[in-house]
């Protein structure tokens, strides 16, 4: 081969050929790539599980228990509430926890040195008000009396002065006496004429304001009266007595320590017997009603409660019921008992039966996992579940007698669809 028959390649073929390889290998990861995202899209979220962790259970016809589990407490039947009226130091206590106290026995003692002084200073002032009305009453029935007088005195002159002018009269007639006296006596005589009505007109019109003002003066002296003594009594109140025969059941105070009013200083159990306070899980709160009959166990043995009143505030999943012993209650309830029984929600009846389990408190009864015929696996399901009690829980629809349920605990498998079993 010649020079003249060699020919140079170009630079642009080289740098191609040099990357056809990589090019090459960029396509197919690009292909694998969607490849797997399709696959993966569509693939259904598993997981793997050994088979003996799991809780499974068979669905079977049986008989349904409507009942649920009561976790209650024993409390007395009626509780009052001991709280501060006014509050202070505590100067004495009379009694201690534990002792019996009857109605209107002092408890305990508190000194509080500003409400006397707050007390002192409104009770002068309410006597200062009531003293002033008190000299306003007095000065319109002294008024009254003055016009009664001042009327009286005009009645007496024209009297007298009638007397005057017929003996005047006579005399002056004859030239006895200056006839200048005579006149005086007239005009004196016409004067006290003319200014009667005008003095019974004024004594009509004060008499009318008197009238109008006593009510209204006496009202508000006794609202005076009323609040100061009321002013006088916030010392008395210095002092807590029992407001009812019972027994103090709490009461944690010390001599020396300050207590705001209103705080709460002690209960009183009345002697009345006691009731059971039960938590009830939230779901049955539609079905609890007054009268059910529950059965709690005792020492004694089992006793019977009826529901008397439901609380329908939930807190912490859970509301209260206070249920009383329909019959003599147990020797020697104390109040904080713990209780354990089973509260009837209605019949017994035959239904398609799943035990219950932590699942529930996962799905709320909407899906379970159901086992394939194999065992191999364990498929989501969407289920109808009706109603349940401690142990069992109603089956409405979608799953079938014989079939095997996962009822353990479904925690982090809430995007999961299948689960497949190790043994």
């Amino acid at each position: 081969m010649t020079d003249g028959m060699d020919r140079r390649l170009g630079g642009r073929w080289r740098r191609a050929r040099r990357f056809a390889p990589l090019a090459g290998a960029a396509g197919g990861l690009a292909l694998a790539a969607v490849l797997g995202f399709a696959f993966l899209g569509h693939a259904e979220p598993t997981v793997r599980v050994r088979a003996e962790t799991l809780s499974i259970d068979t669905v079977k016809p049986g008989v349904f228990h409507d009942f649920t589990s009561l976790q209650g407490r024993i409390a007395p039947r009626e509780t009052v509430y001991l709280d501060a009226l006014e509050g202070g130091q505590v100067d004495k206590l009379l009694i201690q926890a534990g002792d019996r106290v009857t109605k209107g026995q002092p408890l305990i003692v508190f000194r509080n040195t500003q409400l006397e002084l707050d007390v002192l200073d409104r009770a002068g002032r309410l006597v200062e008000s009531i003293t002033q009305l008190q000299t306003y009453e007095k000065q319109l029935e002294q008024n009254r009396a003055d016009n009664e007088k001042t009327l009286v005195g005009i009645d007496y002159s024209i009297l007298r002065l009638k007397r005057m002018e017929e003996r005047r009269e006579h005399l002056a007639a004859q030239g006895f006496i200056a006839r200048e006296t005579l006149d005086q006596i007239q005009d004196e005589l016409n004067y006290n004429t003319l200014l009667k009505p005008v003095q019974a007109e004024t004594n009509r019109r004060q008499e009318a304001l008197r009238v109008a003002q006593l009510p209204k003066i006496r009202q508000e002296m006794a609202s005076l009266e009323e609040s100061l003594a009321k002013t006088r009594a916030k010392l008395e109140d210095l002092t807590v007595r029992a407001p009812v025969d019972g027994r103090i059941t709490a009461m944690e105070l010390v001599i020396g320590e300050n207590r705001n009013r209103g705080e709460r200083l002690a209960e009183i159990t009345l002697d009345s017997g006691f009731k059971v306070s039960a938590d009830i899980d939230e779901y049955y709160l539609g079905r609890v009603q007054l009268g059910q009959i529950a059965e709690a166990d005792f020492d004694a043995g089992p006793c019977r409660l009826k529901v008397v009143r439901i609380y329908p505030q939930v807190k912490s999943g859970v509301f209260t019921a206070d249920l009383e012993f329909t019959g003599k209650p147990p020797q020697g309830l104390v109040p904080g008992q713990a209780v354990q029984g089973r509260l009837s929600l209605g019949g017994d009846r035959p239904a398609l039966i799943l035990p219950a389990g932590a699942f529930l408190s996962r799905t709320g009864g909407d899906w379970v996992f159901v086992l394939t015929p194999d065992g191999h696996r364990a498929e989501r399901r969407r289920v109808q579940l009706g109603r349940r009690n401690a142990l069992q829980v109603e089956v409405l629809g979608g799953l079938k007698p014989g079939e095997r349920v996962v009822t353990s605990d479904y925690q982090g498998w809430d995007r999961i669809q299948r689960l497949d079993l190790e043994n």
